[in-house]
């Protein structure tokens, strides 16, 4: 069994009308968050570059719309076995290009094969229904492909992030531009154009475009591209949903998040922190879905922040590559002094560093802030790094009011003895999921995925419904048998 990656000639290229070739931007380094190593090398893509794929994508597009379904199927259903039978290669890459720990990296590869797998049920799918009319004639709704499907994915969960655009809107009979972030555009970009080419994907329907902010706004500009989807900041969401405005395309946003925990007065505190620490500090925090903000009830709150404090503590920071470490390295200097001024700024705004708040080169200490001022960026801003605000409430009115605060309305934690009790405080917290005694982070190919408010446009991804709604459009169809007659 050959590697993914062997014999491809990825190195320096990107993947453009069925070829893997040199970008019309040069070439730059693909870097080791752990080491600072250099790994490769990838292919830059530029606006010419976007304009000659999407110019292919939607010729090939519509042969490969044209296929038998059980063809496009079988294609999405070879592409899931291929993800598990390389899954060690391609983990290695997720733990060096991401740093992402074993256990992560694992965890998308299932997810990834998943998504092919349900994608694959799609082609056979109903793609339409018979309407009643007031005339004689055959009166139908009918699914049709959007055509050229432009998916532009980020550095923190490549491979998941990118899969569940791609895989529906190709097993729907759509082409697919897919721009991974450049900073883990091997994972997230190389590997999957591998997949599905050795899936047997005709050439041209998959492309794949590392670049920067110019690559993604020619993306949204392009005549040819009649969907974006789009995973990553709500600031840039903001401007691209504007662009596609208008453009007058649709744009599906996935955006940020500063998901809240709920521990109410009668939870079990072991059970609390243990799901508290993992919904901040798994994948060091660089997840949407990341709990963001801990309300937690009065009488538990001392106990909480001290074994939460303890716990961060005890984890181990390090490269996961090279040993068995909890977290790994953030992704690069930037994210780093980010994460760090904003630990720092609430600090001093009164935040007490319960743990943390210290880092090594990349490698950032899981942090608990308590007694945080509501005002305080690490618990009003999304933070998107191993951090733990935690606040204390005196009532569930008041963890409901601060739950709700905010622009943010993407995941929610609830965690209590009583179970429809946390569903009716739920259905207080407008947030496009919610987990009764989980904590935020969580995600399954077949559930619709989609955030409310500042985290998102509304739209779904996962299962057949929400898939279908996103990568498809709705065309009217009546016949007669005779012509219709009109009076003039």
């Amino acid at each position: 069994m050959g590697l993914l990656l062997d014999g491809a000639d990825w190195q320096g290229n990107i993947f453009k009308n069925g070829e893997w070739t040199a970008g019309s931007g040069g070439d730059y380094p693909v870097v080791e968050p752990a080491t600072g190593n250099e790994l490769g090398r990838m292919g830059q893509a530029t606006r010419e570059d976007v304009a000659e794929a999407a110019s292919t994508a939607a010729k090939v597009q519509r042969e490969w719309a044209a296929l038998p379904h059980t063809e496009r199927a079988a294609v999405l259903r070879r592409a899931g076995d291929l993800w598990l039978r390389h899954a060690e290669e391609i983990s290695g890459w997720n733990v060096r290009e991401v740093g992402a720990v074993p256990g992560m990296a694992g965890f998308a590869l299932h997810v990834a094969a998943e998504e092919c797998y349900q994608a694959a049920a799609l082609p056979g799918q109903a793609i339409g229904e018979i309407l009643p009319s007031g005339e004689p004639r055959l009166s139908l709704a009918q699914r049709m492909p959007a055509g050229v499907v432009g998916v532009i994915a980020p550095f923190n969960v490549p491979i998941i992030l990118g899969i569940r655009s791609v895989a529906p809107a190709l097993a729907l009979g759509n082409a697919v531009i897919l721009k991974p972030d450049p900073r883990t555009a091997v994972t997230g970009g190389s590997l999957m154009a591998r997949v599905f080419e050795e899936a047997g994907l005709p050439p041209g329907v998959l492309q794949m475009l590392p670049g920067g902010a110019e690559v993604g706004e020619a993306m949204v500009t392009d005549p040819n591209v009649r969907v974006i989807s789009f995973t990553g900041s709500t600031a840039v969401g903001r401007r691209i949903g504007e662009l596609a405005g208008r453009h007058l395309k649709r744009a599906h946003l996935e955006l940020g998040g500063n998901s809240a925990l709920l521990v109410l007065d009668d939870a079990d505190v072991d059970a609390a922190v243990n799901l508290a620490a993992w919904g901040s500090f798994f994948h060091q925090g660089q997840i949407c879905m990341t709990t963001g903000r801990h309300l937690v009830a009065d009488r538990l709150y001392d106990d909480f922040v001290s074994r939460l404090a303890e716990k961060a503590d005890a984890l181990s920071v390090g490269d996961p590559a090279t040993g068995e470490v909890a977290l790994g390295p953030v992704i690069d200097a930037g994210q780093r002094d980010k994460i760090h001024n904003m630990v720092m700024t609430s600090a001093d705004q009164g935040a007490q560093i319960a743990a943390g708040g210290s880092y090594e080169s990349l490698f950032y200490r899981p942090t608990v802030l308590a007694e945080i001022p509501l005002t305080a960026p690490a618990f009003a801003e999304e933070v998107f790094g191993p951090v733990a605000p935690v606040t204390r409430v005196s009532s569930v009115a008041e963890a409901v009011e601060l739950a709700g605060a905010g622009e943010y309305g993407l995941s929610l934690g609830i965690v209590t003895r009583d179970v429809m009790h946390g569903l009716a405080v739920a259905e207080q917290i407008p947030t496009g999921i919610v987990h009764i005694n989980d904590q935020t982070v969580n995600d399954e190919a077949n559930a619709p995925f989609g955030g409310v408010r500042a985290s998102g446009t509304g739209a779904r991804f996962g299962g057949a419904t929400a898939n279908i709604e996103a990568f498809t459009e709705t065309r009217w169809i009546t016949m007669r048998g005779e012509p219709a007659r009109y009076p003039f």
